[in-house]
């Protein structure tokens, strides 16, 4: 396939995407609290590091150090004007990292305020998101990911905002971590409800990413494909639930051999796209690609 569209995405055989990002570059130093999608400019480098370890251990699929670069994020951090530039550089970066080895998939993530609730204007909230995908696409992604979605008056608005803002795929990714059996956003969406809103929305894929685990989310693979064939599904679990040590230290249990036993599962229940969201790092995904393997065959 030469470049990636809206007409051919459904085109795209079973991958592996990329791990944590976040958790990553955290390992790199600097304070916890700083927010990491500075470093798209100010420490280019050590992003291009995290971006390059991905594409070394066989991800089809990297996304981009933007996940916080929208304006409402930036602006809690002094750097509401940045978000154009910030992005920009962020998918420049991996875009380096990938060459002809993997595709680009922007990231995006929520403004931290819920637009359900009127802490944000739709069209605030769709401004937002318009500058950061006009900017991936700019910086050479090859399609992006709207990502840790609760709030489905967001996810919408930002789906409408970047299908307007550029002509590259995009899709939806829920974060489902709350209810009886853990298959609800912190909102109350189901699986269901994320599918259809990206189903009508115009979306070309739908999953979930972060959570309690990749191991849950096979439940949730599952009622997204009983909705329908038409998009493919994406998921990116958490390697497990974040455990605090004594000493403020955050793990995550999971292994990589964990994720590897989830691929079969996983692929049977429907899914295209296999990756690993925080705590996860290039072992699971190289775990996961070497699980993809003969399943491709």
């Amino acid at each position: 396939m030469s470049k990636l569209t809206r007409e051919n995405f459904a085109e795209l055989p079973l991958s592996a995407t990329d791990g944590a990002w976040g958790t990553e570059l955290m390992k790199l130093g600097g304070p916890s609290t700083e927010l990491k999608d500075l470093w798209n400019v100010s420490a280019a480098d050590k992003v291009l590091s995290v971006a390059r370890s991905y594409v070394e251990a066989g991800a089809n699929i990297i996304l981009t150090n933007t996940f916080s670069s929208n304006r409402v994020v930036l602006e809690r951090h002094g750097a509401g004007g940045r978000s154009a530039e910030l992005t920009r550089a962020g998918a420049a970066i991996s875009r380096q990292a990938a060459g002809d080895r993997a595709l680009v998939f922007g990231s995006i993530g929520p403004t931290g305020k819920l637009v359900s609730m009127k802490q944000l204007t739709v069209a605030e909230a769709e401004a937002a998101f318009a500058e950061q995908a006009a900017a991936l696409a700019a910086g050479g992604a090859d399609a992006i990911v709207i990502e840790t979605m609760a709030d489905i008056e967001e996810a919408k608005a930002a789906l409408r905002a970047c299908l307007g803002a550029c002509e590259l795929p995009v899709g939806l990714s829920f974060t489902f971590d709350s209810g009886k059996d853990k298959n609800r956003t912190m909102m109350g969406i189901t699986p269901a409800q994320a599918w259809t809103a990206a189903r009508e929305g115009g979306a070309s894929f739908v999953g979930a990413n972060c959570g309690i685990g990749i191991d849950a989310y096979v439940k949730v693979a599952r009622e997204l494909a009983q909705c329908g064939a038409e998009l493919p599904l994406w998921i990116k679990g958490n390697a497990g639930r974040p455990e605090m040590a004594a000493d403020g230290s955050v793990h995550y249990r999971a292994s990589p051999d964990d994720f590897a036993r989830a691929v079969p599962e996983l692929v049977a229940a429907g899914v295209r796209f296999i990756g690993g969201c925080c705590g996860s790092t290039p072992a699971h995904v190289a775990a996961i690609v070497a699980a993809i393997a003969p399943l491709r065959a």
